[in-house]
């Protein structure tokens, strides 16, 4: 039997334990084969209590939720900067559009202000149970998808008291957010009551290589992208600027597939990733965080920018890019240098 088949006939009511297959192979399959699922990767670490692994999740899964504006909140798009101004247009827009959906109207404005202003307040104004619906419901819109399914990889060595915080959390966050509830990784040792699914994985492991870009397209900005353009254009104006270079691969191992990076300045291990609206797919997004935890690893620092945000504000891109490089570049003067290979 496939694997398709087999994540296809699993219930959605329930934690369950994936072995047999990999977490990056059962989120890309899930994503890219069952259209109605959204399949979210989640990695919350060890915990001791089920509240402290719910609210890692909780944040993680909010992580992604800001991530997929304006993909449930397409009126987003239109605000051209996050002034009160914009603030209050976003927070319209939401209430309106909680009025015709499941919504929960104060739930969806906060987080578009969030969002949209990437700013959270220092206590979270709602209730786990409240945000945990609620960010599932957003999840699932954002990916034009009718259900979610949470994959959380289980740490390895988890003792009795983190495997039991691990489960317990789950199992509320399967009955608070009305999802599945997927674990993969390590296999659990000290807890038996949940369902385990061995998984027949007839599909190949091995990453596909990417196209090649054209060699006139190597180096700079591509011509056929006008965001790109745009951030060169507002770049070239900055003195800190320099040393910067776009649509670079790079290849941490020469057994694993080179990735194009959209700018890079090499010296200071910075990346900048710019989203167009493809990259709101499922497969796409989860690639994404796996390919921005990669490089974290390879020692580089990562931002990430939709096509909608450089179009509306570019000087703040500019200055948080700039705000990165510079520090990264006080790190080498004072000889704290980034993990190199």
């Amino acid at each position: 039997m496939s694997l398709v088949r087999q994540l296809a006939e699993l219930p959605m009511d329930r934690v369950i334990e994936l072995r047999g297959a990999r977490t990056d192979t059962v989120a890309a399959t899930a994503t890219g084969e069952l259209l109605d699922l959204a399949t979210i990767v989640l990695r919350p670490g060890a915990t001791t209590t089920p509240n402290s692994f719910v609210r890692a999740a909780l944040e993680e899964l909010e992580g992604v939720a800001v991530a997929l504006l304006p993909g449930w909140l397409p009126e987003a798009a239109d605000v051209p900067r996050a002034d009160p101004y914009g603030l209050t247009a976003v927070r319209a827009a939401a209430v309106r559009r909680a009025r015709d959906s499941a919504h929960f109207a104060p739930f969806l404005a906060h987080l578009a202000t969030v969002a949209l202003s990437g700013r959270r307040p220092p206590v979270d104004p709602f209730p786990l149970e409240i945000r945990c619906l609620g960010l599932t419901r957003v999840v699932a819109e954002g990916f034009g998808r009718t259900r979610v399914s949470l994959l959380i990889e289980v740490p390895d060595d988890l003792d009795a008291m983190g495997e039991r915080a691990l489960v317990a959390g789950a199992e509320w966050l399967c009955h608070h957010g009305r999802v599945s509830v997927w674990l993969v990784g390590a296999v659990l040792r000290h807890e038996d009551r949940v369902v385990c699914a061995m998984l027949d994985r007839a599909e190949n492991d091995r990453p596909r290589p990417p196209l090649p870009l054209p060699a006139d397209v190597r180096g700079r900005p591509h011509p056929g992208s006008t965001v790109e353009a745009a951030l060169e254009a507002a770049l070239a104006a900055e003195s800190w600027a320099v040393g910067r270079c776009w649509n670079r691969y790079h290849q941490p191992h020469p057994l694993s597939s080179p990735v194009c990076l959209d700018l890079l300045w090499p010296d200071e291990r910075c990346v900048v990733e710019i989203d167009g609206p493809e990259h709101c797919r499922p497969d796409r997004f989860e690639a994404d965080r796996q390919r921005d935890v990669q490089l974290q690893l390879d020692g580089y620092a990562v931002l990430r920018f939709t096509n909608a945000r450089i179009n509306h504000d570019v000087g703040a891109v500019v200055h948080q890019i700039g705000t990165l490089v510079r520090a990264r570049r006080r790190d080498i003067t004072e000889g704290r240098p980034h993990a190199r290979r």
